[in-house]
């Protein structure tokens, strides 16, 4: 039986992959910020978090934040990994984080140098988003009478439980490295999901494509977060949105 810790274990993704390696039959730490007996936060690391990681085969790295903080989390948590000689550290990245200049995708790079570099067994996953998070930015947008939309800009959005599966299966391996990326089974635009989003709701908005600006813009135009050739996925955004109202 393999230990192993999950990072941000109670959020969407790591609450998923517990589930599935505990099904497994693996001893597995869940590590939160509120989630005792591994109640830490990463960011300030200390004896806590030497606790949480102390003993364990493999990290599966899911805790992340849109606040600010993750390099120094992760960094916190390599230090304590190699401390405690760890054999396997698993990352979940974003497809495009090397050809996309947003900031969190500029961190999320910068933590996959992070762990090349930790002189740690390592494997690192990129997948396109996952699909609460188009439903998140259309809720919001869809308070107002009108849905303002960056105009050209496409998704390609994954069903988590899929994303799940695919980093329990790559933890209880050898280190990989970088693995082939995932993506959802459609590239749609960005009209075409608020408006399945508004029908799936029951909203009746106006929808308007707005051009933008910036480097980043442009790269996510030009499908820089995609991966097509990568279209592994399932569950499509349709059915997500039928279980959600479900």
């Amino acid at each position: 039986m393999t230990t192993i810790l999950v990072t941000g274990g109670t959020g969407t993704l790591g609450r998923l992959v517990t589930a599935r390696l505990r099904a497994d039959g693996h001893d597995v730490r869940v590590l939160s910020r509120h989630s005792e007996p591994y109640a830490v936060d990463l960011r300030e690391g200390g004896a806590k978090l030497d606790a949480a990681v102390g003993g364990v085969d493999t990290i599966v790295h899911c805790a992340t934040t849109q606040t600010g903080g993750d390099e120094k989390a992760a960094a916190r948590l390599i230090a304590a990994a190699r401390r405690a000689g760890v054999g396997h550290l698993v990352f979940i990245s974003i497809v495009g984080v090397d050809r996309v200049p947003f900031g969190y995708y500029k961190a999320k790079l910068a933590i996959e140098k992070m762990i090349e570099e930790s002189r740690l067994g390592w494997t690192v996953l990129r997948t396109t988003q996952f699909h609460d998070l188009p439903v998140m930015l259309f809720k919001a947008l869809a308070k107002l009478p009108v849905v303002l939309l960056p105009a050209g800009v496409r998704d390609q959005p994954i069903e988590v439980a899929e994303v799940a599966d695919r980093l329990a299966e790559l933890a209880v391996g050898e280190p990989a490295g970088r693995v082939e990326d995932m993506g959802g089974p459609e590239i749609r635009t960005f009209e075409s999901l608020a408006r399945a989003y508004l029908k799936a709701t029951g909203r009746r908005r106006a929808v308007v494509n707005v051009p933008l600006w910036g480097r980043a813009y442009r790269e996510f135009r030009g499908g820089g977060h995609l991966t097509p050739e990568h279209a592994v996925g399932k569950g499509t955004f349709e059915e997500y949105l039928a279980r959600r109202q479900g």
